[in-house]
């Protein structure tokens, strides 16, 4: 008999019923070390004292007007992110995938509007991850994707991650864009070095096509910087935004140069819940905290001290674990032991991690975390690793 709730997740044996700071706590009492933060979504802890603030002041005013009338909250973020980045206009949705849909959209009606409605087609690459939506899957075009829910939305080039030569040749009169991760999530912790994302740039430059960024997962001062592109010096025309955006409270958005979303003019997109003042309320406090020097400085000592602390994790389990890679508190370390039993193995230390691709696990805690939390953190993995070596 199928369950009362869709069966499509193949969930941990956990039931957690209230958060602080990095730990979960179970429903038993049990206290969990939080290494995944809700998959990069929980920027700032759980039950942070300024995101609960900035909720329930707003809970107890206004919730949801929709998107036909103006929502100061809203616009407060938006110019926040304006002022941040690249962008100059910001579209807010709930979610990654949501920005996913709209960032193809965007793209392809940009070369509409420009009289050459042919160009539609967008270059991406394998190991990538845009979500499950139609655009999404599409996109990223592996068969564990895809399988069974043809026919596929056309107009997507996919191409080997890291094969530099075959980019150029894969441009031509109908590319609309090219769309990457800076570093990609799902397919392993891949960050992409900054010359490469630096000639991408280059490239999309030299052709007049779009480069769209998905940052979902690697935004929000997960590396060290703001957004992740920072690191290269360049600049995206659109780019995806969502998880740590919201710290906990479902939020995404899609930023873009006024000349990319020339074409997305009044009923062209729109979205019922995107953008509500709740989300923006958290949004808004999440920006005010970590877009800060200070802020971003912090995560990348953090980010050196846990490395530092991994690579001689690496060196003492040499069965167990690969490599580390990554950047900022966005890392994944490559095991040789099945990395399912490395999370198990975890789980019985009250650590909590997530699976990727490529063997790997994803150490993305929140940001704040603690020095103590992280020498707390790889002594559950020693013995975690220690554990499976018996």
């Amino acid at each position: 008999m199928i369950s009362s709730v869709l069966p499509t997740y193949n969930r941990a044996p956990f039931s957690f019923v209230k958060g602080e700071g990095s730990w979960l706590i179970e429903a038993d009492g049990r206290r969990f070390l939080d290494f995944g933060a809700g998959i990069a979504v929980n920027a700032l802890g759980h039950a942070n004292p300024a995101l609960t603030k900035a909720l329930t002041e707003q809970a107890g005013m206004l919730w949801h007007t929709s998107n036909l009338y103006q929502i100061p909250q809203q616009q407060v973020l938006a110019d926040k992110l304006v002022d941040a980045t690249f962008a100059d206009t910001v579209f807010f949705t709930n979610s990654g995938t949501e920005a996913c849909e709209l960032a193809v959209k965007m793209a392809r009606k940009y070369w509409y509007e420009k009289g050459d409605p042919a160009r539609t087609e967008i270059i991406t690459f394998s190991g990538s991850f845009h979500g499950r939506s139609a655009a999404g899957i599409a996109a990223a075009g592996s068969e564990k994707m895809t399988k069974g829910f043809g026919p596929l939305l056309p107009g997507f080039i996919h191409l080997p991650f890291g094969d530099h030569e075959a980019i150029a040749p894969a441009i031509h009169h109908d590319t609309a864009a090219i769309l990457i991760e800076p570093v990609q999530g799902e397919g392993g912790i891949v960050p992409l070095p900054d010359q490469c994302l630096k000639g991408l740039r280059d490239l999309c430059d030299e052709h007049g096509i779009l480069l769209i960024l998905d940052e979902v997962q690697c935004g929000v001062g997960r590396t060290g910087k703001l957004f992740a592109h920072e690191w290269a010096g360049i600049e995206p025309d659109i780019m995806m935004v969502a998880k740590g955006i919201g710290g906990g409270f479902p939020l995404g958005c899609v930023l873009a140069t006024e000349e990319a979303a020339s074409g997305m003019t009044a009923g062209t997109h729109g979205s019922t819940y995107g953008g509500n003042p709740l989300g923006c309320a958290v949004g808004n406090a999440v920006m005010d905290v970590i877009n800060t020097p200070a802020f971003l400085a912090d995560v990348n000592r953090k980010a050196g001290l846990l490395r530092q602390k991994l690579e001689g994790l690496i060196a003492a389990h040499p069965d167990v674990f690969d490599s580390v890679r990554g950047q900022g508190l966005m890392m994944g370390i490559k095991c040789k032991a099945a990395n399912s039993d490395v999370m198990q193995a975890g789980y019985d230390q009250h650590l909590l991690t997530v699976p990727a691709a490529d063997n790997t696990i994803r150490l993305l805690p929140p940001l704040n975390i603690t020095d103590e939390e992280i020498a707390d953190a790889v002594d559950r993995l020693d013995k975690a690793a220690a554990s499976l070596a018996v």
